[in-house]
């Protein structure tokens, strides 16, 4: 029988930040409530929890590196939405944020969850914000808390 390890989804002690972008704030703030929701829901008091806001998707990846630095917290949860215009400035702004975002995890070993959505257009969003598609923000704290124990349990 193989060893499986398989951690818990209660937040404990630890404390989480999440940062949030305020461009297209009709679609982050949807993700933010989905995100605090989540942590609530799963242990987490308002004390344990640190908002930050960014200007832009672009400053996820500063932020998400300083904070991590600080080694403050258990986890951080990246929040965006970078919709598609007419150029492809979106793409630019994409692959920057999901390389840095990582790289910061992988330098610091503090997990940088990525719920930052790449959509088309704002219905699309509006979907992964709390609509059809569920909230991309409640997914991305769920699995920072799972990081979190999983990593204990690893230690």
């Amino acid at each position: 029988m193989p060893t499986t390890i398989e951690s818990n989804l209660l937040v404990g002690n630890d404390h989480f930040a999440i940062i949030v972008s305020r461009f297209n704030d009709l679609v982050t703030r949807r993700l933010l409530d989905g995100a605090l929701e989540t942590f609530r829901r799963h242990g987490a008091k308002d004390e344990q929890l640190t908002i930050v806001w960014a200007p832009g998707a672009f400053e996820l990846p500063q932020l998400a590196q300083h904070l991590a630095s600080s080694k403050k917290f258990a986890a951080i949860v990246a929040l965006g939405a970078v919709i598609q215009g007419e150029t492809t400035h979106h793409d630019y702004i994409n692959h920057q944020v999901a390389a840095g975002l990582m790289r910061t995890a992988q330098e610091t070993g503090i997990p940088v969850l990525f719920g930052v959505l790449t959509c088309e257009n704002l219905d699309q969003a509006l979907n992964r914000a709390g609509g059809k598609a569920g909230n991309k923000g409640t997914e991305a704290a769920l699995a920072a808390i799972e990081m979190v124990n999983t990593l204990k349990l690893l230690k």
